[in-house]
């Protein structure tokens, strides 16, 4: 088969699109033919070898954290899921990754995969979907009636962190540069604020609950959001190079978010797609043997919103 591994760490160089071994599914695994896989950051990250504490991988190393396909074959144990199946999850990111034809999973990080979209599309949702989710309802707690500044909501996450808050009844307040706008006003912003032109601390005129913070921005700017919160509020933040900032004396706390696989939550966003409520965004779709030059766009800061990678049919 097909894949795209790099046999050392370093920049988009090192990745190299090459023949592999058709791997066999061990106890709880099933092997899958890959619709699509998709782009991370931290596929980046991992391939550039900043990530090899948290997370260490063998060498060499398949990326490709999110998939989506067709169930083709089942290890010893795996139950509840069938050959012909079309499955969505987040894999292991220890793990070998789905930038190739075929990927084994572990049974248990499957969910069904949506049918009111394409299934390579719905390669767009695992990571991104759950990373906005579990922001907003695990460690934000946020409920109808409440106020959430996303801050960053132009890209992947924020498109569904946007949608989500939406649905939840809360009153949205978004940043997002000019490229960005309508699509975060599409996604259901009350309010959008235009970082390029104005400063959120300003521009926010009352008190929110919830602070998402999903954008690089300076340190002094990270610690500022937090005036912005209620007491008993909170900021999470995605950002893990730079904690969280708090004000324990106001009772606000900061949370640092690492998104972890969760099918039982992956399988809600399904849910919310397939009856309308939640829309999956593709921005690009690539051909697996040019992810090389993918990486190397991304690493330029000239990938923007989500890009899925389609591996050969045959």
């Amino acid at each position: 088969m097909k894949a795209v591994r790099f046999h050392e760490y370093g920049d988009p160089g090192v990745l190299r699109y090459e023949d592999v071994e058709l791997p066999a599914p061990g106890t709880g695994e099933v092997r899958i033919r890959v619709a699509a896989t998709s782009f991370n950051p931290v596929d980046g990250n991992i391939r550039a070898g900043f990530m090899r504490g948290p997370i260490p991988v063998q060498l060499p190393h398949t990326p490709g954290i999110d998939v989506a396909g067709t169930v083709d074959a089942l290890g010893e144990g795996v139950g509840g899921i069938a050959v012909g199946d079309d499955v969505i999850g987040f894999l292991p990111m220890d793990g070998s990754g789905a930038a190739a034809q075929y990927v084994l999973a572990p049974a248990e990080v499957l969910t069904p995969a949506p049918k009111s979209v394409p299934l390579p599309d719905a390669a767009a949702l695992p990571v991104v979907g759950l990373t906005a989710w579990q922001a907003l309802f695990d460690h934000g707690k946020l409920t109808a009636g409440q106020r959430v500044l996303i801050n960053g909501a132009g890209g992947a996450v924020g498109g569904y962190a946007v949608q989500l808050a939406k649905g939840a009844g809360a009153h949205v307040i978004a940043t997002a540069g000019p490229r960005s706008s309508a699509a975060v006003t599409s996604a259901g912003a009350d309010e959008v604020i235009d970082h390029t032109t104005t400063g959120v601390t300003t521009a926010v005129a009352e008190p929110v609950d919830v602070v998402l913070n999903l954008a690089p921005v300076d340190p002094a700017e990270l610690a500022a959001l937090v005036t912005l919160v209620r007491p008993g509020g909170v900021v999470v933040n995605t950002t893990v190079w730079m904690p969280a900032p708090a004000d324990e004396e106001r009772g606000v706390r900061g949370i640092d978010l690492f998104v972890r696989s969760d099918a039982e939550q992956l399988s809600r966003l399904v849910a919310l797609i397939d009856s309308g409520q939640l829309r999956v965004d593709v921005t690009e779709r690539v051909p697996l043997a040019e992810l090389p030059a993918l990486h190397g766009r991304a690493s330029e800061g000239a990938v923007h919103g989500k890009v899925i990678v389609v591996p050969p049919t045959a």
